[in-house]
């Protein structure tokens, strides 16, 4: 798995690139975008908007259907389950994508386009997201609900409609109203024609992490390990799967199996008035992700919003990125905090991981070839580019047996081939920052990592794989949870919802109609029975 020769020629490329574009990408990239960014809170604008803000991108061959590649994108991070009255609805002005790129160019050859339209049914009537048990998602009690399209645009400027006007699965808004949630969810899984699927609603957050990393390192000392950040929160799930060949350079994955995957999301400019917002203008990117981590640990404070706004095709004309990339800060912390040595050197062997894919037809650090799409038979390699995007080659097949750590573990199945919902990215980023990935060896000071290995809550076996979101949780601040007990006829101890609901809105009604009656009384008493 390890080489020790430098990689002339990938600095060669990375360089190369670098010098192209360099002055069309310094005005990219701060001549300003407009963008927010993405991921868990790790840029400064995205903290405004989480409704298009991507937090995980995954990408593997389906374990049940290894003849399909499955892609799931997480958006709104941190949804405290009951966090109503308007929960977490996907944005109507935003435009959702999956980009695959199949040749290497760091442009999508194909972009699964998602956009939604609000039903709104409670109008001027209540303030309650649903007004009884929530039975199905066309139940007359569901009051407000979401439907989307889903469009396929190919490079050469063809769009095909894959799904037109299905059902997103609501958010959970409690054990009372939605009993049940997994038979919503379970209904808002779309047939494709052509053999594909996909899923749209809630799920558990599948990301599991501590993430007290960002303060010095786990406290400087390691103390700071073993609680799940993201334990009891929801996100914002799209898992798409479709057949290996939709995805593949020339509809042939035997001979192509190399693809690269990043998520964007693009928002229209707000024109805000009281109590409005209309969009207006043309659709930005304001949200970018491929490899996870990349914006937290590896973009400097000052690049993290205008790289969400950047094409991959721009990234390796941006030196300040890229020389962060192979030249990166976390080992210089871990070394001043933990006194464990940084290695050496320009690290190609992040340039593999982050820009190019693990290929020794580039010049090898890490000595494989994995998942670069310079490897596909019928690719241009002139045409190739530098890019950070999350590489996957769909011919591996499943483990069985997946191994947390990837491909570090000798699991070339998992991350940084693709990321499964499984692999510990936090433990194999830490380690590739120390050279696991070159040398073939663990750094023994951190194989504990942050001591979260694994989701606190199971994956499925079949699509759409994530856990089922939390259903009435609260998070306490010890980052325990908490259930509401629920009993068989959906009441909550010996109080019936329905009931509940009932006498909550003719006490409004009532609370509303005398606050009238008495300030009417009061314009009588002052101006007089005639008084408007």
């Amino acid at each position: 798995m390890s080489s020790p020769h430098a990689l002339s020629g990938r600095r060669g490329q990375v360089a190369a690139a670098a010098l192209v574009a360099a002055t069309l990408l310094n005005a990219a990239m701060f001549g300003g975008t407009g963008a927010t960014a993405s991921s868990h809170r790790e840029a400064p604008l995205i903290a405004g908007d989480p409704a298009v803000d991507n937090t995980d991108l995954y990408a593997f061959v389906s374990p049940d259907h290894k003849d399909t590649v499955t892609l799931v994108g997480n958006w709104s991070g941190f949804q405290e389950p009951n966090g109503g009255p308007n929960f977490f609805p996907w944005a109507e002005d935003a435009q959702y994508d999956f980009n695959v790129d199949s040749d290497g160019d760091a442009k999508p050859d194909v972009t699964l386009r998602f956009t939604f339209q609000n039903d709104d049914r409670r109008k001027n009537t209540t303030f309650l997201y649903s007004n009884g048990v929530v039975d199905s998602l066309d139940d007359e009690n569901l009051l407000f609900r979401q439907r989307y399209d889903l469009e396929a645009i190919y490079q050469n400027g063809q769009k095909v409609k894959l799904v037109k006007n299905a059902p997103v699965a609501p958010s959970p808004n409690g054990p009372a109203s939605m009993p049940d949630f997994k038979k919503l969810r379970d209904q808002a899984i779309t047939q494709i024609a052509g053999g594909g699927k996909v899923y749209v609603g809630p799920s558990e957050d599948a990301f599991f992490a501590d993430l007290r990393v960002f303060d010095l390192l786990y406290g400087g000392n390691l103390s700071e390990v073993g609680q799940d950040t993201l334990r009891g929160y929801n996100v914002n799930t799209i898992a798409i799967q479709l057949p290996k060949q939709a995805l593949a350079l020339r509809n042939d994955a035997h001979r192509n199996p190399n693809i690269g995957i990043w998520s964007t999301t693009q928002r229209r400019t707000l024109k805000l008035s009281p109590g409005k917002a209309e969009a207006v203008g043309d659709f930005v990117q304001v949200s970018r992700l491929g490899n996870p981590l990349v914006n937290e640990v590896v973009a400097p404070a000052g690049l993290k919003d205008a790289f969400n706004g950047l094409r991959p095709d721009q990234d390796a004309g941006v030196k300040e990125l890229v020389d962060r990339v192979v030249n990166p800060e976390l080992p210089k912390l871990v070394e001043a905090i933990y006194k464990i040595p940084a290695p050496q050197g320009q690290r190609d062997d992040l340039a593999e991981i982050f820009l190019t894919g693990i290929t020794k037809k580039l010049g090898a650090q890490i000595n494989a070839d994995l998942n670069s799409q310079v490897n596909n038979q019928d690719v241009d390699a002139r045409r190739f580019r530098p890019s950070e995007m999350l590489r996957l080659n769909m011919m591996i097949e499943p483990n069985a047996n997946p191994n947390r750590l990837g491909l570090l573990a000798g699991d070339t199945q998992g991350f940084p081939n693709g990321r499964r919902l499984t692999d510990d990215v936090v433990d194999i980023a830490v380690q590739a920052m120390e050279g696991a990935a070159a040398s073939g060896k663990l750094v023994d000071a951190l194989a504990t990592g942050d001591k979260v290995d694994a989701n606190d809550q199971p994956f499925e076996a079949n699509f759409p794989y994530v856990g089922l979101p939390r259903n009435g949780t609260a998070v306490n601040a010890s980052g325990t949870t908490a259930e509401v007990a629920v009993n068989p006829v959906g009441k909550i101890g010996n109080i019936d919802p329905m009931a509940m609901t009932t006498a909550v809105g003719s006490a409004f009604v009532f609370g509303a109609g005398f606050l009238i009656w008495r300030k009417r009384q009061q314009q009588i008493r002052k101006y007089g029975s005639h008084s408007k």
